[in-house]
């Protein structure tokens, strides 16, 4: 019998909405989308899930968003009870949580025409997408990320996902929304760790495609330090452009083993786990950053003045580079990390370092001893800059 071959493509569209007091009557930048959609003839719900610890600096939201739905998206019903979830990555460790969300799509009629609102940092979102995405097999997501690190990268992306068996993202779908709403003046309510996390992830893009974006950071790492809003808008902006930029003409359902915007990742995933989550997703990633720059200049890709200057805007913005958790069991727990990285690449590593600022080269090796060596570097790195300070 005959082969029958299949091919076909499938086109997605959303977009960015950058704003500010997204839920004010005044503003129907998220009326006006939902709208657009109560004219193509469906009955359609929303069911609004939000990140627990963004909720405790903002106690009137539930009530100020069933007043928006009741006054201004008048022809889409919202669910009866809008659904917290405990902020942070203890969202992704929890199965009950996943569970608890599909239960509430079941009961309040949640299906392929309707929405799910996720409202929170990066990990919230994820499960919230996730959720949406298999159920129903797939119910339309709206993202409203309320973190730099999340507005800049993660919430604008098209990833989902869970962990598993101290796996991260061990479970996970390729969904993008159909919409994403950065309010800026929810980052007001930030502290001062996490407006610098999501820092990082800047970092990170402009060290790996756009040398002017990072010599924009570098010239501005003192504004961004001191909570510059002016500042900050420009670095989300100008990240999540760069993001969305690769997704649209790379792979953007990785395919393939090439992940450029994992770069520092490797080492980054692992120490969250290694510390419990005590380091934060966008501080782990700014000493993967750290870490994978001194490789490169360990096997001579890397300039030093190219890491000097790295090292010093990592510093300048307040973070760490080095936790003891990186040197534990003589380094094997961090270089075990590597491997699972393989693993979740299907087997063949990838890994993108720094041949200079702005351009990054893929290797497919990495050599355990200068990881640990590495490790060292960073450990004597950050020694002799706190005997400096201290003096």
């Amino acid at each position: 019998m005959q082969t029958i071959k299949q091919s076909f493509k499938i086109e997605y569209n959303y977009s960015i909405f950058f704003t500010n007091n997204l839920f004010e009557t005044a503003n129907s930048q998220l009326s006006d989308f939902l709208n657009s959609y109560a004219e193509q003839g469906f009955q359609r719900k929303v069911l609004v899930v939000i990140d627990g610890g963004f909720l405790s600096h903002h106690p009137d939201l539930q009530d100020t968003i069933k007043n928006y739905f009741a006054d201004q998206v008048k022809h889409i019903q919202l669910a009866k009870d809008i659904i917290v979830v405990p902020g942070g990555e203890a969202s992704k460790n929890d199965p009950d949580l996943f569970e608890k969300l599909a239960q509430a799509v079941d009961i309040y009629g949640i299906d392929r025409h309707s929405f799910i609102v996720g409202i929170g940092g990066g990990a919230v979102l994820d499960l919230v997408g996730y959720a949406a995405a298999v159920s129903h097999r797939g119910i339309k997501l709206i993202r409203i990320p309320t973190t730099v690190l999340s507005q800049n990268d993660s919430g604008v992306g098209v990833k989902n996902g869970i962990n598993f068996h101290g796996k991260k993202n061990f479970l996970g779908t390729f969904a993008p929304p159909v919409a994403v709403f950065n309010d800026l003046t929810y980052l007001k309510t930030l502290d001062d760790r996490d407006w610098r996390a999501g820092i990082s992830e800047a970092i990170k893009v402009a060290l790996i495609k756009d040398k002017s974006f990072f010599e924009w950071i570098e010239e501005n790492t003192l504004a961004l330090a001191q909570r510059d809003e002016a500042k900050m808008s420009y670095l989300i902006h100008r990240c999540a452009e760069m993001h969305t930029e690769h997704i649209g003409s790379g792979d953007p359902f990785e395919f393939g083993s090439s992940r450029p915007l994992d770069f520092g990742h490797w080492a980054a995933h692992k120490l969250e786990y290694l510390t419990d989550f005590e380091v934060r997703h966008g501080e782990a990633v700014a000493i993967g950053i750290a870490l994978d720059c001194v490789y490169a200049n360990k096997i001579g890709m890397l300039s030093d003045a190219d890491l000097d200057r790295i090292y010093n805007v990592l510093v300048k913005l307040g973070f760490d580079l080095y936790h003891t958790k990186l040197a534990e069991n003589d380094k094997v727990n961090l270089r075990n990390g590597l491997h699972e990285f393989r693993e979740h690449l299907g087997g063949r590593l990838t890994i993108m370092l720094l041949e200079k600022i702005g351009k990054g080269v893929e290797v497919h090796e990495m050599d355990a001893d200068i990881i640990a060596e590495s490790v060292d570097v960073l450990e004597k790195y950050i020694s002799e800059k706190r005997v400096l300070t201290a003096g």
